[in-house]
């Protein structure tokens, strides 16, 4: 099989060939090696290669699994695999070796994918972009020059850039999402709880964060989400199992939905013309399919929401930094840790717990509050973030922001860098970018951003879907619907189109 040949193929549709026999799961890791040692180099999207693993375990691996011989690529971030280092991103952590599977983990690898390695994320998952010190920075198969988002860059580089038809992503504050917008792929963030978090964590980001994938076909994503959820032991949600296959869900007919619409920013200010233009020609597109399409939108007390979430992701940093020093029996030493995650990490040494308390509660109001609004819709259609992909380097924090960082960190108390207004500041421009995915991680309901419009310099503009809590099954039909009057999966980057 030539990369020509893999590339026409989704997930769903190599597996088929595996099952008829008319490929071979080990024929296929090698298309996707030569993929990998091609392009990888460019945009430096995985940072942690299984090889022998991959052939071991494909050799014996069933055929007649979902995704079987399908190649693979897990996020660096929350899946621990057995035997290898999840780095998280981190100096701190980039030779720790995880002891075992993480639930997801188990699910995921029963599905038959041959799991190539792991892919490049920022530290801990903080920013909506990919540019670690450990790594480096990923890069966008688009242009090469712009970010393809965080912090599932890594993983959605890989897809758009045809080394793997899926991998692995979470999404704490639209970190499936932005990247799909980025790199022109299909992302769906499920319903808090709906995939497993455990044994070893809890609810990351108080339950905000939940992982799935990112693929270029809306049935590969249907069919990983019946694969891999479902409770676990100890899970502390319970939510209502889907009445049908999500996969079987891809080819219905949504029916006529009612379907909001806004490009108002619930968080930052101001959205780019570009992403105006995307909303503006999906809810044309949505009224020709026959939806009822109104403008209205949630009301957010934005800035308290932005300050309330960055306080409950410093308290949960924070904690975090506790967790690995009981671990690795000490605390980072100068040098492990990047200006911005040390200095959160010192703010949280500083916040009170009714500071921590208090943030909650205004995120719970938040949540309660949007979910209420959708008694009367079905779907809200909104941008999935505010600009096209931006360069690398160009959001926040910037090389004097960093110098700046670097100084407090080395004041090293975190009452002082708390008065210095770094967590508000840092609130104010976090969310300019994505100024309505964090809003629902925190209501918890699903959303999904599709590749629906691209801009006269080529680039990917992704449109986000949001639906009640526990409804995938809408947006699932929906995005099929979307996906059959205006295809997207022939539409690659150059990178992705040449063959080896």
């Amino acid at each position: 099989m030539t990369h020509d040949e893999y590339i026409r193929h989704d997930a769903t549709a190599l597996a088929a060939l595996v099952r008829a026999g008319e490929i071979t799961p080990l024929e296929l890791i090698e298309v996707a090696m030569r993929r990998l040692e091609a392009v990888n180099p460019a945009v430096n999207a995985v940072v942690y290669r299984m090889d022998d693993e991959a052939r071991a375990r494909t050799a014996a691996a069933d055929r007649d699994a979902v995704f079987a011989g399908v190649p693979f690529l897990a996020k660096d971030l929350q899946s621990d695999y057995a035997g290898h280092p999840t780095s998280r991103g981190s100096r701190l952590l980039a030779s720790r070796v995880a002891e075992n599977d993480t639930e997801l983990v188990r699910r995921v690898r029963a599905t038959g994918v041959s799991v190539l390695g792991k892919t490049n994320t920022p530290e801990f998952g903080m920013l909506p972009y990919t540019e670690p010190a450990l790594w480096g920075p990923c890069r966008n198969p688009w242009a090469l020059d712009r970010t393809p988002g965080g912090s599932s860059g890594g993983s959605a580089a890989a897809v758009a850039a045809g080394i793997v038809p899926m991998a692995g992503g979470g999404d704490g504050a639209g970190s499936i999402r932005m990247p799909a917008s980025c790199c022109g792929l299909f992302g769906l963030k499920p319903t808090r709880g709906r995939t497993p978090s455990g044994p070893e964590r809890g609810e990351s980001w108080r339950g905000a964060a939940i992982e799935h994938v990112l693929t270029r076909s809306v049935r590969d994503s249907a069919a990983m989400l019946d694969a891999t959820h479902g409770p676990e032991v100890g899970s502390p949600y319970r939510i209502e199992p889907p009445g049908r296959p999500f996969s079987r869900e891809v080819g219905a007919d949504p029916g006529r939905l009612r379907i909001a619409w806004t490009m108002e920013p619930i968080l930052g200010s101001s959205v780019h013309p570009d992403c105006v233009d995307a909303v503006a020609g999906t809810v044309k597109l949505l009224e020709e399919l026959g939806h009822e399409v109104v403008e209205d939108t949630p009301r957010v007390d934005g800035p308290a929401f932005a300050r309330a979430f960055v306080r409950m992701m410093t308290g949960e940093l924070g904690a975090e930094m506790e967790d690995l020093t009981n671990v690795l029996g000490r605390r980072p030493r100068r040098g492990e840790l990047e200006p911005l995650t040390l200095c959160l990490g010192l703010v949280s040494r500083a916040l009170s717990a009714g500071d921590f308390a208090h943030a909650l509660r205004i995120l719970e109001r938040t949540g309660n509050a949007v979910a209420a609004f959708f008694t009367d819709w079905d779907v809200l259609v909104t941008p999935t973030v505010a600009t096209p992909p931006p360069a690398i380097g160009g959001l926040p924090p910037r090389p004097i922001e960093h110098l700046q960082l670097r100084m407090l960190g080395a004041i090293g108390s975190g009452r002082l860098i708390r008065m210095a207004g770094l967590v508000d500041r840092t609130a104010d421009s976090a969310f300019d970018f994505t100024p309505w995915t964090p809003v629902f991680n925190i209501s918890g309901q699903p959303a999904m951003s599709v590749p629906l419009h691209w801009n006269a310099d080529g680039l990917p503009i992704g449109v986000h879907f949001v639906a009640r809590v526990g409804d995938e099954a809408t947006l699932l039909r929906l995005a099929g619907q979307l996906e059959r009057v205006r295809p997207w999966f022939d539409r690659v980057p150059e990178i992705g189109a040449a063959d080896e």
